[in-house]
């Protein structure tokens, strides 16, 4: 048997071996030996060093899981088959979410389910200390031939998406876990006995359509499809301890020799990009001083200026940026960005090294490639340190500007705004707590001013009718407010229990009409300087406004039942969602990265769980709506995001099925 682990399941130190580190090599850190060693036929560091410990893919500690699993149930039997505790329990981790009382409201009680025990109340594994009985020695096991895997299932593809995003386990009510959970329950509806149904085994190939068994009793959501995810988007947690970011990309000579593109209208083109897209999203660049440096390390590399780190640092990273970002719209192969993003880390230690602004830089950069390329540390951790750089400076206080000219008070204000509303994308996502909090900033944003018109001593007044581009973030970041505040009043209200129906409808009344009124406030005309840039069309805001909605109106903590209206309201929220995203699709717009995917598929969800739970006849009730043409829609959508995601093909497959079973049951009328 080969003592070389496979990539996917190989424990690895957090640290370069010694032997690497002195001679300057990649190490593979991976556990006993390191590569390098075991090529060497000498002794690795890491083989003794009693302080190394391990990290694991998602994948394969789940795997681990399941295989703990299948050993305790052949030890300790259970006295009679029964469905999984999964079917029973919503897990809704420390966040408060709907209560079961919600799903029995709307299934009715689950027989099968009735006298069920978590697992954690399952006998635990015999100690190590007890004697081995005779029938259990060596010589007379028999190994049973592995379990075949389990199916996969709607709210494992939702943890598989985020944990490659985080790499950790919790996931907190506005992640929609919960929701796709009580989706699967409602779509017993479908079935003629209401049992749940599974997907077929995940190994079988994804050419077909069928990977349901809608008459199947077995249990749908078990903990292998979200899995998968991780592998379509692979994350490296290990951000900490004394390993070296620059690990996390092989280094080669081709790397360290790459000098600036030749072709300057291609190099342009990437500039270009970056500031049309990632700039006008997250404005943390003045792209004035860029130009400027660029140019200097164009005309004169040797000059001091042009060997500033920081420098250098920020020039790769906007070529890589730009790259991936323009990878995303155009599904083009991604090698050019990851080798761009490679030299920059060339300069990323010593460009930490220059100051706290430097380093806030430098992270923030490396946080808007992670949304379009999980090649390097993962988005959660990055945010994280950029948040807490960020009040540690101040920026959170408008006290801390008065000493700064303007035009240093308008940059800081644009950086900081600028982790604000990473911070509110990534938690909103994975239904975790702010790392900013509205009640700590009580500094105003940027102003809706150009670069040209700031200056040291003042904002020059704007003459022109057209806005400036800036106006572009400034109302993103109006919108990352109010998903805040539904994350904050909706998801994670502490009185939501003690407050009356009409004061839980004023809240969602109150802020639906946020939401109209900032879909009626975007900027017009908008930035007309990139066909390619999903945000310079008016369908990227509707698309926005429609998700924004259907996540009001979906059950949550707030609302753990909905009635008919608010479920009308999801309908039709989730259906203008995905239309407003095809028409990008179709426009060569939209961005096919790991945001998008997962709020594609969470509008998905939340249209199958409003068309299935109708209080009318089913069938009657897809009659009377476009639902079924608008999952259509998401089907093309997720084939197409099969091409960079390998999940999207399952949950392709998996809409696919509910779409026939809604057209098999419209047509028996």
């Amino acid at each position: 048997m080969s003592n070389t682990a496979s990539p996917t399941n190989a424990a690895r130190a957090k640290a370069s071996c010694s032997r690497c580190h002195r001679r300057k090599k990649r190490c593979d850190r991976e556990l006993p030996a390191c590569k390098n060693c075991r090529s060497a036929r000498v002794k690795c560091s890491l083989t003794d060093d009693n302080s190394q410990t391990a990290s694991y893919s998602v994948a394969y500690v789940r795997g681990l899981e399941r295989r703990l699993q299948e050993l305790r149930s052949n030890l300790v039997p259970e006295p009679q088959m029964s469905p999984p505790v999964e079917d029973c329990l919503i897990d809704t981790g420390n966040d408060q979410s709907f209560s079961d009382s919600a799903v029995a409201d709307i299934m009715g009680p689950n027989p099968a389910c009735e006298g069920q025990r978590p697992e954690y109340f399952l006998d635990p594994l015999p100690p190590k200390d007890l004697p081995i009985e005779p029938r259990l020695q060596e010589s007379e096991v028999h190994i049973e031939p592995l379990a075949p895997e389990p199916s996969p299932t709607f709210d494992q593809e939702l943890k598989s998406v985020s944990f490659s995003v985080a790499a950790e386990r919790h996931l907190g009510s506005t992640s929609g876990l919960s929701f796709a959970k009580l989706t699967q329950m409602v779509l017993r509806r479908l079935t003629p006995d209401r049992a749940d149904f599974v997907f077929d085994n995940p190994q079988r190939s994804f050419n077909s359509d069928q990977l349901f068994d809608f008459d199947s009793s077995l249990d749908f959501f078990n903990s292998h499809v979200f899995e998968t995810l991780s592998e379509s988007i692979p994350s490296h947690p290990t951000l900490f301890g004394d390993i070296l970011l620059a690990d996390t990309i092989e280094p080669t000579d081709a790397v360290s020799g790459l000098s600036l593109p030749t072709n300057e209208v291609y190099s342009k083109r990437l500039v270009d990009f970056y500031f049309a897209h990632s700039h006008t999203l997250y404005p943390i660049l003045v792209k004035s001083d860029f130009m400027q440096t660029l140019q200097q390390v164009r005309d004169n590399p040797l000059d001091p200026a042009a060997q500033c780190p920081l420098a250098l640092f920020r020039v790769w990273m906007v070529f890589a940026i730009g790259s991936t970002a323009y990878s995303s719209v155009t599904l083009m192969e991604e090698s050019e960005s990851r080798i761009y993003y490679s030299k920059a880390l060339e300069y990323f230690e010593r460009a930490m090294a220059l100051g706290e602004m430097a380093a806030l830089e430098v992270i923030m950069l490396q946080i808007s490639y992670s949304f379009f390329n999980q090649l390097g540390p993962n988005t959660w951790f990055l945010v994280g340190m950029a948040a807490r750089l960020a009040v540690g400076i101040g920026l959170h206080i408008e006290s801390t500007y008065a000493s700064w000219p303007i035009n240093i008070q308008q940059h800081r204000k644009r950086i900081f705004f600028s982790i604000y509303m990473m911070d509110r994308v990534v938690s909103l996502a994975l239904g975790r707590p702010f790392a900013l909090h509205d009640d700590d900033i009580d500094v105003s944003p940027f102003t809706e001013a150009s670069e040209d018109d700031i200056h040291a001593d003042g904002i020059r007044s704007q003459v022109s009718l057209t806005p400036s581009i800036i106006s572009v973030p400034l109302h993103i970041l109006a919108l990352r407010t109010i998903a805040g505040k539904i994350a904050k009043q909706v998801y994670s209200n502490r009185r939501a229990l003690s407050l009356t129906v009409e004061e839980r409808e004023e809240i969602l009344h109150s802020l639906h009409k946020e939401l109209i009124d900032w879909r009626r406030n975007m900027p017009f005309p908008l930035p007309d300087i990139s066909d390619r840039v999903p945000h310079f069309s008016t369908n990227w805001y509707d698309f926005n406004y429609y998700t924004h909605v259907a996540m009001l109106y979906r059950p949550s903590p707030l609302f753990p039942v909905v009635d008919e209206r608010k479920i009308k309201i999801l309908e039709e929220a989730s259906s203008m969602s995905l239309r407003q995203a095809f028409n990008m699709h179709q426009q060569q717009r939209l961005a096919y990265n790991w945001l998008n995917l997962l709020a594609l598929f969470t509008s998905t969800l939340s249209l199958i769980y409003a068309i299935t739970v109708q209080p009318t006849d089913l069938a009657t009730a897809l009659k009377e709506t476009r639902a079924v043409d608008d999952l259509d829609l998401s089907i093309e959508l997720f084939d197409t995001l099969g091409i960079k995601f390998l999940a999207a093909k399952k949950i392709r497959g998996m809409i696919a099925e509910v779409s026939r079973r809604y057209k098999d049951l419209r047509t028996s009328l």
